[in-house]
This record gives C-alpha cells, sequence and structure tokens, in this order.
C-alpha cells in the first residue's frame, strides 16, 4: 500500500475551499498553495493530485510547463537577474555566470545554507540602468561581474550580522 504524506494544515485549508474541484482548478490551487508555502513541496503536489483525483505525475507535469512555479524554497535573499533586451546587450549573460559561480548554484537553486536563491526574469524595467539585478527588492545596477561578488559578500555579511 503506498503511503501519502500528509498536506501541512495550510495546504489541506486551501484544498477545503475547493470541495467539488475539477482539472480547471489546478493552477489556481498550485498558485494559492504556493504563495502560502512559498513553493511547491512534494507532499502539496500528492496532496493536491488525490484531491483532484490525477495522478501526482500530470501534476508536476503541469507545473513544471509554467515558470511561475518553483520546487525549493526561496533563500533569504532571492536574487532576480534581468535578461531583458537590454540587459542582455550589456552583459547580463556574465552576470549570470559570476552569480552561479559565486552562489554555487544554478538558476533556480537556492543555496545549501538557505542564504540565496538565484532566479532569471524577463524583464525588471529598468533598461537604462542595464545590467540590473534585483535582491529582496533592492536593485543594483550598472554591473559588470567583479561587482557580483561584492554584491553577494555584502548580503553574506548582512546576514552574519543578522544572526548574531
Amino acid at each position: 500500500m503506498m503511503m501519502i504524506a500528509a498536506a501541512s494544515p495550510s495546504t489541506q485549508a486551501i484544498l477545503a475551499k475547493y470541495p467539488a474541484a475539477q482539472r480547471d482548478d489546478l493552477i489556481p490551487i498550485l498558485q494559492e498553495v504556493q504563495e502560502t508555502e512559498g513553493f511547491l513541496s512534494r507532499e502539496a503536489v500528492v496532496q493536491v493530485a488525490g484531491h483532484l483525483k490525477l495522478p501526482a505525475s500530470k501534476v508536476y507535469g503541469v507545473a513544471t510547463f509554467y515558470n511561475q512555479f518553483r520546487f525549493q524554497p526561496l533563500g533569504r535573499y532571492h536574487v532576480q537577474v534581468c535578461r531583458g533586451t537590454a540587459c542582455h546587450v550589456k552583459g547580463s549573460g556574465a552576470i549570470l555566470d559570476a552569480l552561479k559561480q559565486a552562489l554555487d548554484v544554478d538558476v533556480n537553486q537556492t543555496t545549501r545554507d538557505g542564504l540565496f536563491s538565484l532566479e532569471v526574469v524577463a524583464c525588471i524595467g529598468a533598461c537604462g540602468l542595464a545590467p540590473v539585478i534585483n535582491v529582496n527588492g533592492e536593485f543594483h545596477a550598472r554591473l559588470t561581474p567583479d561587482s557580483v561578488e561584492e554584491i553577494i559578500e555584502s548580503y553574506k555579511s548582512k546576514a552574519e550580522v543578522q544572526n548574531g
């Protein structure tokens, strides 16, 4: 007999709002679970699948199709790299590479210590300041690969001070 992991109380509360849920409710349910939990856990995917009477693989397949869904919690510092046209032309590819190296993660991953997560976004809307990254709502503009290291170190130092 296959054991299904229990959903968190918040996932159960969300599913309770959809007592007669159909396949059409899948994306809104996943969006609400992610908004509440911060990401889609394996347990939540299984629970949503059971509620909708769908295979978990189908729910996972839908969730992986859309960039809006993530399967790991965000880091304390969520780094968004703009890859819009202006940023691309001004070297955001090199910025992204420098971030991946400095953090030792790939896009849509979180560092092992949970401090940083890395995401690529289509456009931040700060084209005149390209290339740009956003860290928890704080913008860093006209970046170079060398400046990335300094920015990451500043957030690491900030975390150490906050942790005491």
